[in-house]
């Protein structure tokens, strides 16, 4: 039999239920064998509630859970279920007895030994619970569960609550009036239906996805203006969705606020309850305290049921994972309007937003694909790489390495200068160009999808209030007032007040100590110790970042001499590219690991902080876990782009590092083709590994080591084993809601990966595309199987999320500049066919960018140990750089060729930054961010709701004046009777003048 305890705001002389008398049946020693029997003979009670889902009477639905652990004592089960009072007992709290003695004396068992943190708990939660009935809610406890030591609190929130609660967040519901949605005319309507036939196929099959041509007129909810709202089926009026947040509104204001038993004995104990009373007389111990605190292990609100099984009854969630959640449908739609129905407005952005993100890389990936096809046809007509792979020009370059490298043949850098072509040719300009404008016009299309969604989920008016205090932000305000008040004594034991101002002083003092926390907030210098802090720590994480990626040179300058020591010529050979390889590798590893490392210290560094509102708290992490993780993800890149081979030096002259190591040097085919090499290998690992990987292994692997802790520690008996679990039951198990904050990283750093290196690698919006579908599923899954519910929050937009989006679509105009103009050949190129070559042609350019160097200039110890290794002896071989030859007066020294393309280089820099800039800017302002239709729908919903409380005003006027002519027609029939008959029928004249008073 499963036991329960119900609290509700209905007396108990109402219910005609004596709760005593029922307790004292389990008194008498009521047999549990004929319990079972009689069980088993009548109908199951679970399946009346729907197993959790409902009360046990199975009328009022479970609008959200609490979980709190207890500890059984040895009397047993049926001890703790006297230990506890119902509702009714709630106003002679008083009376009960203290765990331990009362209940364990009549039992005539010795008193155990007691546990005063869980009893302060209990007594905690007791109270809390209390303060819930008190503000009208209705409870119901199950502590009879397979999950042993847990205890479970159903709450339900009555409709004269929800009606409250509603009025005072200014929910907008839909009204009884009903309007027509304009629609288009014309050949815009035959293009529009047109459309919807041939996207009918990937639509999803949900009511709310197909197109409206009516909708309900929203107005904030007052319980005097019932009458406009469509009340006809109270049970649906508020959703599952709604009325979870406003039970999660109500438990967060309500506080628990008395010390309601003593600590214990001693010094210890003393000082424990001491801080533990000044706490609760600041009044803020709301359900998100309880929780730090450990008096709740979890609060959520239920999922509307089973997604998979035989019998399972229709519901939201089984829809959504049908039609959303799985794999088999990721060509369709989104059906976000479920979505967002479901889980909330802030969700329903978040993949409404990687919904438009996901296909605006279509068009890109297609361009993208166009570019790179292009560089495959060219790759065979490209002059500068058929002279470098031309065997005949006999061009000796200068060693790679000191000592062990030797000279070698520049068209054994074939294959790497044919790849270089496929990305680095007059396409990639092109493209540069048109991500950057493509990056204007996703986040123009997103803030047009914004507004329709704000006006389809009745958001137009909405403005977020400021949330409540965090309870590490008051527990500290609380510290401040509580030194201060110490102080304040402290000053006044040496200089004592007048007798005659004691009184005055001590009643200011008690009504200031009401609430400590309301008069004090923390300033800049409280808060100087953790802005250093993270300012130290943040400097730090940086330089840590640029310390591995330094590791990681030296690990491939040291490497590349080893490996050039090899006596295999295939060996030898494959020197660049078995570095490169191995080094990106290591990058990614660390990459990986420093996320998550950087993470938890953005996180760590936000908590120190003490931010006073849940927003403020979530917006310094998004700041400092993008700074680190933007650092992480993307300096290896930066190194590879900027700084290799810029400052080598020359032959003869290198620079070196810790005087042993020489800086590698670019290939004679430039670093693009390294470069992108190092961003696909980062940006396909960090897809594959971290966010797919790991997002499936790791929520799995916890499922299964909480599955197995929690049968290992309880071994069920067969009965408990065969019962069907509680909907609550399920969900705890289910992993907790984490926030929105990694879905939206990993989403940002991949926006990161297309935009800002896209010159490099053009096939980067095709692998992110193909990331996105299966991350859309994935995310789902996730959010419908894998996790609880999380509480409904309303947002009309995506936050700083957009911020970020829009500096790092500028930052990639920038970065896109310098790399076509300093990291690959196009300037270079252009400077040649413009100024230099003879015949118009790129025939002479490898030649044109070679300098000369005499192998009789190499410093001491630094030539090759094998002069001999091509089979001739070398007097001049070849360098990559602009310099004087060395015939020349001022041998070795920067020529003017290199200022030439220098100048070129900064110049391409600042036109092509500027023109793309003023493009960009230009889309931003030919576009409305409101669509012409959805301003139209706004305005006209605004003049439908004043003819709505226009022609309320004039009925209720009609009204007014109806009663006031019938009133006065029966004063004149009562006036116009016979003073006898008059006197006669004296309550008929009273009731004629009393009518008004009735109506």
């Amino acid at each position: 039999m499963r036991v329960n305890k119900t609290y509700s705001c209905i007396p108990a002389e109402e219910k005609g239920i004596h709760i005593i008398n029922i307790r004292a049946i389990e008194d008498i020693g009521y047999d549990q064998h004929e319990s079972t029997l009689l069980n088993s003979l009548s109908k199951n009670p679970d399946a009346d509630c729907k197993y959790g889902l409902y009360f046990r009477d199975g009328k009022r639905k479970v609008d959200y859970i609490l979980v709190y652990q207890y500890k059984k004592s040895s009397a047993g089960r049926t001890v703790t279920r006297r230990a506890h009072n119902d509702s009714t007992a709630r106003s002679t709290k008083q009376e009960q007895p203290l765990p331990g003695k009362g209940v364990q004396l009549e039992m005539g068992e010795s008193e155990p030994h007691m546990d005063y943190h869980e009893d302060d708990k209990r007594f905690r939660r007791e109270e809390y619970e209390g303060n819930l009935v008190e503000a009208g809610l209705e409870l119901e406890h199950d502590e009879d569960t397979k999950i042993h030591g847990i205890g479970f609190v159903k709450i339900h929130a009555p409709w004269n609550v929800l009606c409250r609660e509603a009025e005072f967040l200014k929910l907008k519901m839909p009204t009884k009036k009903m309007y027509q949605i304009n629609q288009t005319h014309g050949l815009l309507k035959k293009i529009n239906s047109v459309i919807q036939k041939l996207t009918e196929p990937i639509q999803p099959k949900v009511a709310e996805h197909k197109p409206q041509t009516v909708k309900r007129l929203s107005y904030p909810f007052s319980r005097e203006k019932q009458h406009l709202f469509d009340l006809s089926d109270r049970d649906s009026f508020f959703d599952s969705k709604t009325r979870s947040t406003i039970v999660y509104e109500i438990l967060k204001r309500t506080t628990c606020t008395k010390a309601k038993y003593s600590m214990g004995k001693g010094e210890g104990r003393k000082k424990e309850a001491t801080l533990l009373n000044k706490r609760r007389k600041c009044g803020k111990y709301g359900i998100t305290s309880l929780l730090a605190n450990g008096v709740y292990s979890a609060a959520y609100p239920l999922h509307d049921g089973d997604y998979e099984g035989e019998n399972v009854e229709p519901n939201d969630r089984k829809l959504l994972c049908e039609e959303w959640a799985s794999y088999g449908v990721f060509y369709k739609y989104q059906p976000i309007d479920l979505v967002r129905k479901y889980f909330g407005e802030k969700i329903g952005l978040y993949f409404a937003w990687l919904g438009v993100y996901t296909q605006m890389l279509i068009p890109a990936s297609i361009v993208g694909i166009i570019v790179f096809l292009y560089g495959c046809a060219t790759v065979d007509e490209n002059i500068p790489s058929m002279e470098m792979c031309d065997q005949r020009n006999n061009i000796t370059m200068c060693p790679l390495c000191d000592r062990t490298c030797s000279y070698w043949k520049m068209s054994s850098a074939c294959a790497t200068a044919r790849a270089s072509h496929l990305f680095d040719n007059p396409a990639t300009v092109f493209f540069s160009v048109f991500m950057a404008l493509w990056a204007a016009t996703f986040m123009e299309h997103w803030k047009r999808k914004q507004m329709r969604l704000n006006y389809r989920w009745d958001l137009t008016g909405f403005e977020e209030e400021e949330d409540h205090p965090r309870a590490e932000y008051e527990a500290k305000v609380l510290e401040k007032s509580l030194r201060k008040d110490h102080k304040h004594k402290e000053k006044h034991r040496y200089f004592p007040e007048e007798t005659a101002n004691k009184w005055r002083q001590r009643v200011k003092t008690v009504m200031a100590g009401v609430k400590l926390t309301d008069k004090e907030k923390l300033t800049w210098k409280d808060r100087f110790p953790a802005y250093l802090t993270n300012f130290v720590g943040i400097i730090f994480m940086v330089g840590l970042t640029f310390a591995i990626v330094f590791g990681v040179i030296i690990y491939r300058i040291s490497t590349a001499a080893a490996l050039a020591i090899s006596s295999t010529p295939s060996g030898r050979s494959s020197v660049r590219v078995t570095v490169t390889a191995t080094a990106v590798i290591i990058n990614l590893v660390v990459i990986i690991i420093l996320d998550e490392v950087y993470g938890c210290i953005a996180r760590w560094l936000t908590q120190i902080e003490v931010p006073k509102t849940d927003k403020n708290f979530e917006e310094r992490l998004i700041f400092k876990a993008f700074l680190l993780k933007f650092v992480n993800a993307y300096t290896p890149i930066f190194y590879v782009a900027f700084f290799k081979g810029r400052f080598v030096g020359r032959p003869g002259d290198y620079v070196y590092i810790f005087h042993s190591f020489r800086m590698e040097e670019c290939a004679p085919g430039g670093c693009l083709m390294e470069l992108c090499i190092q961003l696909s290998i980062i940006m396909l690992g960090k897809q594959l590994i971290q966010n797919n990987l790991f997002e499936i292994g790791i929520p799995k692997m916890k499922k299964f080591i909480r599955y197995m802790k929690l049968k290992r520690q309880h071994s069920l008996d067969h009965e408990e084993h065969m019962k069907k679990k509680q909907r609550y039951e399920v969900d705890y198990n289910l992993e907790p809601f984490a926030g929105l904050t990694p879905e939206y990283m990993e989403m940002i750093i991949q926006f990161g990966f297309v935009t800002l290196f896209v010159a490099s690698f053009p096939l980067a919006p095709l692998f992110a595309l193909l990331n996105n579908i299966i991350e859309i599923r994935l995310d789902a899954k996730k959010f419908v199987t894998e996790l609880r519910r999380p509480v409904a929050v309303r947002a009309k937009d995506i936050g700083i999320w957009y911020n970020i989006l829009r500096g790092i679509g500028k930052l990639a105009v920038i970065i896109n500049a310098f790399v076509i103009s300093f990291t690959s050949d196009f300037i270079p190129r252009l400077v040649y066919l413009y100024m230099y070559s003879e015949n118009g042609t790129m025939h002479g350019f490898v030649n044109h960018t070679l300098s000369s160097f005499n192998v009789s200039d190499f410093q001491a110890g630094t030539a090759p140990n094998d002069p001999m290794d091509l089979g001739y002896e070398v007097q001049i071989c070849r360098y990559k750089d602009y310099r004087e030859p060395p015939w020349s007066e001022n041998k070795y020294d920067i020529s003017k060729d290199f200022w030439a393309v220098l100048a070129a280089r900064l110049a391409f820099v600042i036109v092509f930054q500027n023109l793309v800039m003023f493009m960009s800017e230009f889309v931003d302002w030919i576009i409305p961010d409101i669509p012409k239709d959805i301003s139209q729908q706004i305005h006209k919903e605004k003049v439908l709701m004043v003819e709505v409380f226009m022609r309320e005003e004039q009925g209720k006027l009609q009204m007014l004046e109806t009663w006031k002519d019938k009133d006065k027609k029966k004063g004149e029939n009562c006036n116009n009777h016979s003073p006898r008959l008059s006197r006669s029928h004296s309550g008929s004249l009273s009731s004629c003048h009393s009518y008004p008073l009735d109506v």
